[in-house]
Protein backbone atom coordinates (compact mmCIF):
# COMPACT_ATOMS: atom_id res chain seq x y z
CA UNK A 1 0.00 0.00 0.00
CA UNK A 2 0.98 3.21 -0.93
CA UNK A 3 1.98 5.61 1.90
CA UNK A 4 -0.19 8.90 2.43
CA UNK A 5 1.65 12.66 1.05
CA UNK A 6 0.48 14.77 3.93
CA UNK A 7 1.48 18.15 3.20
CA UNK A 8 2.83 20.01 5.48
CA UNK A 9 2.57 24.22 6.81
CA UNK A 10 4.58 25.68 9.75
CA UNK A 11 3.30 28.79 11.04
CA UNK A 12 5.18 31.38 12.53
CA UNK A 13 3.92 35.06 13.44
CA UNK A 14 0.95 34.58 10.93
CA UNK A 15 3.15 33.93 8.05
CA UNK A 16 4.37 30.33 6.50
CA UNK A 17 8.02 29.36 7.73
CA UNK A 18 10.09 26.33 7.38
CA UNK A 19 12.89 25.28 10.03
CA UNK A 20 16.42 23.52 9.09
CA UNK A 21 17.42 21.11 12.08
CA UNK A 22 14.33 22.13 13.88
CA UNK A 23 16.31 25.33 14.64
CA UNK A 24 13.95 28.51 15.16
CA UNK A 25 17.34 30.73 14.03
CA UNK A 26 17.30 29.00 10.55
CA UNK A 27 14.32 30.15 9.31
CA UNK A 28 13.13 30.36 5.88
CA UNK A 29 10.10 32.50 5.32
CA UNK A 30 7.76 31.91 2.20
CA UNK A 31 5.13 33.97 0.28
CA UNK A 32 2.56 31.86 0.44
CA UNK A 33 -0.77 32.27 1.96
CA UNK A 34 -1.67 29.43 4.59
CA UNK A 35 -5.58 29.17 2.61
CA UNK A 36 -3.82 29.45 -0.59
CA UNK A 37 -1.35 26.75 0.18
CA UNK A 38 -4.56 24.46 1.11
CA UNK A 39 -6.64 24.84 -1.89
CA UNK A 40 -3.39 24.65 -3.90
CA UNK A 41 -2.64 21.17 -1.52
CA UNK A 42 -6.21 20.18 -1.90
CA UNK A 43 -6.27 20.68 -5.98
CA UNK A 44 -3.82 18.53 -6.55
CA UNK A 45 -5.49 15.62 -4.43
CA UNK A 46 -4.62 15.86 -0.90
CA UNK A 47 -6.83 14.65 1.82
CA UNK A 48 -5.14 16.00 4.58
CA UNK A 49 -2.86 18.85 6.15
CA UNK A 50 -0.18 18.89 8.62
CA UNK A 51 -0.33 22.48 10.32
CA UNK A 52 2.38 23.08 13.09
CA UNK A 53 1.67 26.16 15.30
CA UNK A 54 5.46 27.00 16.08
CA UNK A 55 4.73 30.26 18.32
CA UNK A 56 2.53 27.89 20.76
CA UNK A 57 5.08 25.54 20.40
CA UNK A 58 7.94 27.11 21.73
CA UNK A 59 6.00 29.79 24.02
CA UNK A 60 2.50 29.24 24.26
CA UNK A 61 1.55 32.16 21.53
CA UNK A 62 -1.36 31.89 19.85
CA UNK A 63 -0.76 34.29 16.92
CA UNK A 64 -1.78 31.84 14.20
CA UNK A 65 -5.23 31.03 15.79
CA UNK A 66 -7.63 32.24 13.54
CA UNK A 67 -5.44 31.41 10.52
CA UNK A 68 -6.07 27.43 11.99
CA UNK A 69 -9.87 28.31 12.76
CA UNK A 70 -9.94 29.51 8.53
CA UNK A 71 -8.31 26.19 7.58
CA UNK A 72 -10.30 24.15 9.96
CA UNK A 73 -13.44 25.63 8.18
CA UNK A 74 -13.50 24.13 4.76
CA UNK A 75 -14.77 20.50 4.17
CA UNK A 76 -12.59 19.22 1.54
CA UNK A 77 -8.74 18.86 3.36
CA UNK A 78 -8.46 17.36 6.90
CA UNK A 79 -6.69 19.15 9.45
CA UNK A 80 -4.18 17.61 11.88
CA UNK A 81 -2.48 20.37 14.05
CA UNK A 82 0.17 20.38 16.91
CA UNK A 83 2.26 22.85 18.59
CA UNK A 84 1.71 23.34 22.30
CA UNK A 85 -0.87 21.10 22.91
CA UNK A 86 0.13 19.98 26.66
CA UNK A 87 -3.22 20.56 28.77
CA UNK A 88 -6.76 19.01 28.26
CA UNK A 89 -8.52 22.13 27.80
CA UNK A 90 -6.13 23.32 24.60
CA UNK A 91 -6.64 19.29 23.18
CA UNK A 92 -10.35 20.90 23.72
CA UNK A 93 -10.14 24.07 22.16
CA UNK A 94 -8.64 22.61 19.03
CA UNK A 95 -10.93 20.11 18.53
CA UNK A 96 -14.02 22.35 18.83
CA UNK A 97 -12.26 24.48 16.02
CA UNK A 98 -13.02 21.34 13.83
CA UNK A 99 -9.11 20.21 13.87
CA UNK A 100 -9.74 16.61 12.32
CA UNK A 101 -6.88 15.13 14.59
CA UNK A 102 -4.52 16.84 17.03
CA UNK A 103 -0.69 15.97 17.68
CA UNK A 104 0.72 15.54 20.91
CA UNK A 105 4.46 15.61 21.61
CA UNK A 106 6.09 17.22 24.45
CA UNK A 107 3.46 15.76 26.58
CA UNK A 108 3.63 12.53 25.62
CA UNK A 109 7.11 12.58 26.96
CA UNK A 110 6.36 14.42 30.42
CA UNK A 111 2.65 12.99 30.93
CA UNK A 112 2.13 10.21 29.99
CA UNK A 113 -0.93 9.10 32.15
CA UNK A 114 -2.55 11.72 31.09
CA UNK A 115 -2.13 11.33 27.21
CA UNK A 116 -3.19 7.75 27.18
CA UNK A 117 -6.32 9.11 29.27
CA UNK A 118 -6.52 11.74 26.13
CA UNK A 119 -6.42 8.82 23.91
CA UNK A 120 -9.22 6.67 25.47
CA UNK A 121 -11.10 9.69 26.33
CA UNK A 122 -11.12 11.56 22.86
CA UNK A 123 -10.15 8.35 20.65
CA UNK A 124 -7.28 7.05 19.11
CA UNK A 125 -7.93 8.24 15.86
CA UNK A 126 -8.08 12.10 17.21
CA UNK A 127 -4.73 12.13 18.29
CA UNK A 128 -1.23 11.65 16.98
CA UNK A 129 1.44 11.13 19.10
CA UNK A 130 4.72 13.31 17.83
CA UNK A 131 8.38 12.18 18.56
CA UNK A 132 10.90 14.40 17.62
CA UNK A 133 14.28 12.69 17.41
CA UNK A 134 18.43 13.10 17.49
CA UNK A 135 20.69 10.19 16.48
CA UNK A 136 23.06 9.80 19.36
CA UNK A 137 26.90 8.68 18.88
CA UNK A 138 25.37 5.05 19.01
CA UNK A 139 22.87 5.96 16.34
CA UNK A 140 20.13 5.74 19.09
CA UNK A 141 16.82 7.59 18.28
CA UNK A 142 16.71 9.95 21.35
CA UNK A 143 13.88 12.38 21.78
CA UNK A 144 14.00 16.08 22.03
CA UNK A 145 10.54 18.06 23.42
CA UNK A 146 9.63 21.66 23.34
CA UNK A 147 9.63 22.66 19.91
CA UNK A 148 13.16 20.91 19.77
CA UNK A 149 14.47 23.23 22.48
CA UNK A 150 15.04 20.64 24.96
CA UNK A 151 17.09 17.34 24.11
CA UNK A 152 16.10 14.07 26.65
CA UNK A 153 17.73 10.40 26.90
CA UNK A 154 14.46 9.31 26.31
CA UNK A 155 14.91 6.69 23.12
CA UNK A 156 12.02 6.65 20.75
CA UNK A 157 11.33 2.92 21.75
CA UNK A 158 10.69 3.72 25.28
CA UNK A 159 8.76 6.23 24.49
CA UNK A 160 6.37 4.60 22.68
CA UNK A 161 6.59 1.14 25.08
CA UNK A 162 4.37 3.43 27.45
CA UNK A 163 1.70 3.91 25.11
CA UNK A 164 1.91 -0.01 23.66
CA UNK A 165 -1.19 -1.51 25.57
CA UNK A 166 -3.22 1.86 24.88
CA UNK A 167 -5.10 2.71 21.87
CA UNK A 168 -2.31 4.35 20.36
CA UNK A 169 -2.70 4.33 16.31
CA UNK A 170 -1.14 7.68 15.11
CA UNK A 171 2.73 8.08 16.09
CA UNK A 172 4.69 11.26 13.80
CA UNK A 173 8.17 10.51 14.06
CA UNK A 174 10.90 13.81 12.80
CA UNK A 175 14.32 13.14 12.19
CA UNK A 176 15.27 16.72 13.01
CA UNK A 177 18.82 16.35 11.90
CA UNK A 178 16.74 15.85 8.10
CA UNK A 179 14.32 17.95 9.05
CA UNK A 180 13.85 20.86 6.12
CA UNK A 181 17.27 19.66 5.05
CA UNK A 182 16.05 17.48 1.34
CA UNK A 183 18.77 15.05 1.93
CA UNK A 184 16.33 12.22 2.13
CA UNK A 185 14.23 10.85 5.06
CA UNK A 186 15.80 8.38 7.92
CA UNK A 187 14.91 4.91 6.22
CA UNK A 188 16.48 2.76 8.91
CA UNK A 189 14.86 4.97 11.22
CA UNK A 190 11.56 4.19 10.26
CA UNK A 191 12.26 0.75 9.00
CA UNK A 192 13.25 -0.17 12.69
CA UNK A 193 9.68 1.14 14.21
CA UNK A 194 7.55 -0.77 11.46
CA UNK A 195 9.33 -3.59 12.57
CA UNK A 196 9.08 -2.84 16.51
CA UNK A 197 6.06 -1.24 16.73
CA UNK A 198 3.82 -3.04 13.37
CA UNK A 199 0.40 -1.99 14.63
CA UNK A 200 1.36 1.61 14.50
CA UNK A 201 0.61 4.04 11.75
CA UNK A 202 3.87 5.90 11.17
CA UNK A 203 4.31 8.85 9.96
CA UNK A 204 7.40 9.79 8.26
CA UNK A 205 8.91 13.57 8.63
CA UNK A 206 11.92 14.81 7.59
CA UNK A 207 14.10 14.80 4.67
CA UNK A 208 11.62 14.08 1.65
CA UNK A 209 12.88 15.87 -1.48
CA UNK A 210 11.63 13.65 -4.48
CA UNK A 211 9.46 10.64 -5.08
CA UNK A 212 11.93 8.21 -4.88
CA UNK A 213 11.76 8.59 -1.63
CA UNK A 214 7.79 8.35 -1.39
CA UNK A 215 8.33 5.28 -2.78
CA UNK A 216 11.10 3.75 -0.74
CA UNK A 217 8.50 4.91 2.57
CA UNK A 218 6.00 2.92 0.76
CA UNK A 219 8.02 -0.31 0.55
CA UNK A 220 9.20 -0.44 4.39
CA UNK A 221 5.72 0.08 5.58
CA UNK A 222 5.26 4.08 6.45
CA UNK A 223 1.37 4.73 6.64
CA UNK A 224 2.10 8.74 5.86
CA UNK A 225 4.80 11.34 5.06
CA UNK A 226 5.11 14.26 6.03
CA UNK A 227 6.47 17.00 3.28
CA UNK A 228 7.15 20.41 4.09
CA UNK A 229 9.73 22.34 2.10
CA UNK A 230 9.78 19.91 -1.27
CA UNK A 231 6.05 21.08 -2.26
CA UNK A 232 6.63 24.71 -0.99
CA UNK A 233 9.42 24.66 -3.73
CA UNK A 234 7.69 22.90 -6.22
CA UNK A 235 10.56 20.20 -6.03
CA UNK A 236 8.70 16.63 -7.06
CA UNK A 237 6.65 16.81 -10.14
CA UNK A 238 2.71 16.72 -9.90
CA UNK A 239 2.60 13.88 -11.74
CA UNK A 240 5.13 11.76 -9.24
CA UNK A 241 2.97 12.80 -6.72
CA UNK A 242 -0.24 11.75 -7.75
CA UNK A 243 0.23 7.82 -6.69
CA UNK A 244 0.66 8.98 -2.90
CA UNK A 245 -2.39 11.62 -3.01
CA UNK A 246 -6.10 10.04 -2.62
CA UNK A 247 -7.98 12.26 -4.30
CA UNK A 248 -5.53 13.04 -7.26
Amino acid sequence: MMCRLIPAIDLKEGRCVRLLHGDFAQETRYAADPEALLRKYRDLGADWLHVVDLDAAKDGGSDNREIIVKLASQQDVKLQVGGGLRNTAAIIRMLDLGVARVVVGSAAVSHVDQVRNWLEHFGADRITLAFDVRLDDGGVPRVATHGWQRQSELSLWSAVAHFTDSQLTHVLCTDVGRDGALTGPNLALYREAVRRYPTIQWQASGGVRDARDLHALSEIGAAAAISGKALLEELIPREDLQPFLPNA
